[in-house]
């Protein structure tokens, strides 16, 4: 298993925000992770720990989950204040440099950081999103996100997601849901398991539009010369087909995979995943 160290630091309204850092080729770009809506760094581990060593990959928290804190204002937990807060990490850690890996809400993220840092963007992996949400994945999404939800043991937890999540990895075993569980969820003070991240993260997402808050074909049409990866899951249900063949027409230099038998989203940890994001690395970085 690879080390890492942890790494935080200060959003504009004075959140402390967290990040594993896992060290790697200083010559190289740094991967920076961004994690899907109700994720965290953990989602990353197997990504991380597979290019720790060749590259530096720098897994965030958002506000809200994992170590990072939660934020006193609810309408904060949207896109464009995510993007704010990885500006100043970006700033603080001074990277000139780097490629960005973003999840589903991460994708988003990723792609209104292209609005700020385009220059700086060495290339985008985009997991299973893009500038048009479907509707069948929104509303999935905000069917779960932010219940109240806990369970006695990990076996409960794993059920509980395997039942959730069933139509997303149908192949999936027990063994899979425990993982899943444990990157998902976390012990409270009461002995009980929960999930790790603020239940209001849910707020601003019911909203209509606050899935993105914003028009991202522009935020996409800036990425237009940057090396892309787009993979969507065979299964998606948030990844519409006809969303990525335009995104495709629109972007000169996006290559993209789909991911058989898995849905909302791949953990890019299957073995298509694995040889596409070789392949994508290699070609910036040699």
């Amino acid at each position: 298993m690879a080390a890492y160290s942890d790494g935080y630091w200060w959003s504009n309204d004075n959140l402390r925000l967290h990040y594993r850092d896992y060290a790697g080729d200083a010559e190289r770009p740094p991967i920076l992770c961004v994690p899907g809506l109700t994720r965290n760094a953990r989602d990353f581990e197997g990504v991380a720990e597979r290019l720790a060593g060749r590259y530096r990959v720098i897994c965030v928290e958002l506000r809200g989950r994992g170590e990072s804190a939660y934020a006193k204002d609810p309408m904060s937990y949207v896109p464009l204040t995510y993007a704010q807060d990885l500006d100043r990490l970006i700033g603080e850690l001074a990277l000139d440099r780097l490629i960005v890996f973003g999840t589903s809400l991460g994708g988003i993220v990723a792609m209104l950081l292209a609005a700020t840092h385009r220059e700086r963007l060495a290339g985008v992996l985009l997991n299973d999103v893009g500038p048009v949400i479907e509707q069948a994945g929104l509303d999935r999404i905000r069917s779960y996100v932010g219940r109240n939800s806990a369970w006695p043991t990990w076996v409960h937890a794993a059920r509980a997601v395997g039942e959730l999540n069933r139509d997303v990895y149908p192949d999936y075993a027990l063994e899979q849901w425990l993982r899943m569980a444990k990157q998902l969820y976390r012990l409270n003070q009461q002995g009980r398991i929960v999930p790790d991240y603020d239940a209001k993260i849910a707020e601003p997402f019911r909203a209509p539009g606050g899935e993105a808050g914003v028009d991202l074909w522009p935020a996409l049409d800036a990425m237009a010369e940057i090396p892309m990866l787009i993979v969507r899951g065979e299964r998606s249900d948030v990844l519409g087909v006809e969303t990525l063949a335009r995104m495709k027409k629109r972007l000169a230099n996006a290559k993209s995979i789909i991911v058989p038998g898995v849905g909302h989203t791949p953990t890019l940890e299957e073995p298509v995943a694995v040889r596409a994001i070789d392949r994508f690395l290699a070609a910036i970085t040699g």
